[in-house]
Parts: structure tokens; C-alpha cells; sequence
């Protein structure tokens, strides 16, 4: 019995697919590559390649209480938005599963509108909104604004886990005795844990790295650290900003990495017990 059409392809045949493929990549990270040896310059301006290596403007970002504020104030943002979106993303995508209709892909695309209206127009709804309500340059507008932008990447994620969850499992649960709740938390849950946890992920990288609402609704002491580094930009280009870069990029390789090494863990343990 032949094999299909992919099977009869070779790798030579393939080797412009995998050029191409290995030309986007360099696109993409060759930017960061410039971005890390530049961070360990002595110099007073970003060069490159750096004349030797030093590690004063990471000193001067842990030394400077400006920026040391800034990274706080993001990191509180971005823990709150993340306790408040996760659980209202899980909410609306598990809710809008279980009760289909047609009138559900209309309330599905409008609670994922924040991903498609740039964010320039939400910035400047959102400060006028919180301008009358006096939320302007606190920290709980700062949660409010990047919950809005961080809700419809839950949504999408743990919509995407309740399409590959058998609703029966539930169904059983609830037919031996345990009412919605329990069914949810015992059963459901633990099955789209994967995307609930991605969608935690993605809110915190969606409050954490935004930057134009908080041009608006963001200053002084509620700065955030990416507003600073984009307003820091306007006067020089200090080479702290890059040693900022290189930690986040980092930060970002790190949680990554720990998802995948769950995740591959998880495999294997489903694969012993199999």
C-alpha cells in the first residue's frame, strides 16, 4: 500500500519550504541577537558590537529607584490582571459552550473585539471613561484597561480546550449527584487546566507588555516599566533600556521554557499510565 502524497515528498524537494522557514526565523530573531550584546556595553551609547563587556546598565537599572518603581508597578498590573481575566475569560468561554445558539457567535465576537479595534481607539475610550470616574493614574484603572485587552485572549485559548473536552465527562458527574460547580471544578477544569493556564499566560504577557494605554491612563508614580522605557526613548537611547530587553526576553524564555517542560513531563506520565 503506497504512502500519501506527503510521504512521496523528499527533504530535497523540501529544501526551499525549510530555507524559507529558517529566513523568517533569522527575521525574527536577529533583532534580538543585536538587542543582548549591546545591553553589556561600558559605553554611554548603545553600540555594536560593544568594545567590551560590562555590566553597568544592568547595575544602573537595579541602582535607579525610577525604574525599580515602574517594574513594580508592572508586575502588580500584570499579577492583578491575571486574577481577574482568567477567571471572567474562563467564565464567558466555558458559559457560551455550554449554552450554543447561534446568538453565541455574536456575543463570542463581541467580547473579542478588543483583538481586532486598535488599540489606540480602546485608549482613548478608555481614558475618557476613567477620567470621570476618577481612575486616571491608579493602579486599579491600570488593572481595569489591561483586563479588557487580556479577557478575549482567555476566551480564545480556553474556548479552544473546551472544543477538544467531552462535555459527557461533565454530564456523568452531574448525573451521579454533583451539581454545575462541582462538576466544573472536579471534572471540567482539571481537562482544559492546559488552556486555562495558556490563557493566564497570555493575560499576563498582554498586561505586562502594553504600552499605548498606559501612555494614556498611566504617569508619575502608576507608571508602567514600558511606558517609561517608550518615553525614555523620546529624550536618549540609553543602553539601560536595552539591559531592560534582554531581562524580559529572558523572563519570556524562562516561562516557556517551564510550560513546555510541564507539559512534555505531563505526556510522558499520560504515556506511562497508558
Amino acid at each position: 500500500m503506497s504512502g500519501g502524497p506527503d510521504r512521496d515528498v523528499s527533504h530535497w524537494q523540501r529544501a526551499w519550504l525549510y530555507l524559507y522557514g529558517g529566513l523568517v526565523l533569522l527575521f525574527l530573531v536577529v533583532p534580538i541577537l543585536i538587542v543582548i550584546p549591546m545591553s553589556f556595553t561600558p559605553a554611554e551609547h548603545l553600540e555594536f558590537p560593544p568594545p567590551s563587556l560590562s555590566l553597568r546598565w544592568y547595575q544602573n537599572f537595579f541602582d535607579s529607584a525610577e525604574w525599580m518603581d515602574a517594574a513594580w508597578v508592572s508586575v502588580r498590573a500584570a499579577i492583578f490582571t491575571v486574577l481577574v481575566a482568567t477567571p471572567l475569560g474562563t467564565a464567558a468561554a466555558y458559559g457560551l459552550h455550554v449554552a450554543g445558539g447561534g446568538w453565541t457567535k455574536i456575543v463570542r465576537a463581541a467580547l473579542v473585539v478588543p483583538l481586532i479595534v486598535p488599540v489606540i481607539i480602546v485608549a482613548i475610550g478608555l481614558f475618557y471613561v476613567f477620567a470621570k470616574l476618577g481612575l486616571v493614574n491608579t493602579i486599579t484603572g491600570l488593572v481595569l484597561a489591561h483586563t479588557v485587552l487580556a479577557i478575549p485572549f482567555v476566551i480564545v485559548t480556553v474556548t479552544a480546550g473546551l472544543r477538544r473536552y467531552e462535555m459527557s465527562q461533565e454530564m456523568v458527574a452531574r448525573s451521579l449527584g454533583a451539581n454545575r460547580w462541582i462538576a466544573f471544578f472536579t471534572v471540567t477544569l482539571p481537562q482544559i487546566r492546559p488552556s486555562v493556564l495558556s490563557g493566564a499566560l497570555f493575560a499576563w504577557v498582554a498586561s505586562f507588555d502594553e504600552v499605548v494605554i498606559a501612555l494614556f491612563i498611566s504617569r508619575g508614580e502608576a507608571s508602567t516599566l514600558t511606558r517609561k522605557m517608550f518615553t525614555s526613548l523620546r529624550d536618549q537611547v540609553s543602553p539601560t533600556i536595552a539591559a531592560i530587553s534582554t531581562m524580559l526576553i529572558a523572563i519570556s524564555i524562562l516561562i516557556a521554557a517551564a510550560v513546555l517542560i510541564q507539559e512534555l513531563s505531563k505526556s510522558q506520565r499520560a504515556g506511562q499510565r497508558a
